[in-house]
């Protein structure tokens, strides 16, 4: 919480938002959750999603969950949607969302604020307006809507708003500290959106869940893949209290990021997670994590993180040398010697 309100710590934390079950079962044998990994492993904070069901099992291996989206299961933490239910404004006036107050709605959130709260921060993870609209409508057929549809586009994305606005509320009130919210809005080339369309659609909607949640006193993180350098001023502009993950691949250079919006924002990111912690070796990961801190810790308002996840291609080997080699260059007295003439304190 000292890092995310820009201040020093007396180390860099070390937080992953997720962490597939292979990589938690193979890095320590008889673990079998991604909270029990973080405690296992002393991380700084414990996570967990609002939870959506699935509702019905296909015949053809795919499922149907409560938003009446249809998955192709995979490997990772999150399935692929492959179909929404809504097309058209008549399939909209039809619809009925997935109701907020469902008490399974909160996940595994109670669970963690009785064992952690106090001790690790206790983030909790959802979406704003953009991906889930985009699940409900199909990302493509969504992108083209705010050109030709802009009315059908808008009132989804209210809808699913208003969804999440009430899993936010109620999150911060059973005890999370910090709202995660994963849409992601880019591609490794830049926006889905133009600037102009996501100051019409996507940003409001962000600015309201940012507002909801600080009226609620919890702190914002924005997740967001891709390369985001078109949009960040607005994303900065709406509040949000932290950026993840800085990717890399995508052309977000930690320490740019840094000189611009450190002051403004925590920084959580961004040791590469496609090639480096899936490819490379426990010493290549050693010194990423010492230039990440190099970059991103002086002045204060960083945290250690991955450039995405740590997905089931990961090797347990590099993101445990990824943990141990945030500790050996995160302490304080490390850092400053990492950062040299950079380091203000």
């Amino acid at each position: 919480m000292t890092a995310l309100a820009v201040q020093h710590p007396d180390r860099v934390p070390i937080v992953e938002f997720a962490i597939s079950p292979s990589v938690v079962r193979r890095a320590c044998p008889g673990v079998e959750t991604q909270y029990d990994f973080e405690e296992r492993m002393d991380l700084d904070a414990v996570c967990c999603s609002a939870r959506f069901e699935k509702i019905r099992q296909n015949a053809d291996g795919t499922y149907t969950d409560e938003w009446g989206v249809v998955y192709g299961p995979g490997t990772e933490v999150i399935d692929h949607p492959i179909q929404g239910p809504i097309r058209t404004k008549d399939d909209l006036v039809r619809y009925a969302p997935p109701d907020p107050e469902a008490p399974h709605r909160l996940g595994n959130l109670a669970e963690l604020v009785g064992r952690f709260k106090g001790k690790k921060a206790i983030i909790f993870h959802q979406r704003a307006a953009f991906m889930w609209s985009a699940y409900l409508n199909g990302i493509d057929h969504l992108l083209v809507n705010f050109l030709a549809e802009p009315d059908l586009a808008h009132e989804l994305m209210d809808m699913v708003l208003s969804v999440m606005l009430r899993i936010a509320r109620r999150a911060i009130r059973a005890g999370a500290d910090i709202i995660v919210l994963g849409d992601d809005y880019a591609g490794t080339r830049g926006p889905m959106f133009s600037p102009a369309v996501f100051r019409t659609f996507v940003l409001p909607r962000l600015k309201k869940m940012v507002d909801t949640i600080h009226e609620e006193g919890g702190k914002v993180v924005k997740h967001s893949d891709g390369s985001l350098w078109l949009l960040l001023d607005d994303m900065v502009g709406a509040g949000i209290d932290g950026l993840n993950p800085i990717e890399q691949v995508a052309g977000m250079d930690l320490g740019e990021v840094k000189r611009k919006y450190g002051s403004r924002l925590c920084l959580i990111g961004n040791v590469d997670c496609g090639h480096l912690l899936s490819h490379g070796t426990t010493d290549e990961v050693e010194a990423a994590v010492r230039e990440c801190i190099r970059q991103g810790a002086p002045g204060g308002g960083y945290m250690l993180s991955s450039s995405n996840s740590i997905h089931s291609g990961v090797k347990p080997e590099n993101y445990l040398a990824m943990i141990a080699a945030g500790r050996k260059y995160g302490v304080h007295d490390a850092v400053q010697r990492t950062a040299g003439s950079d380091w203000k304190a």
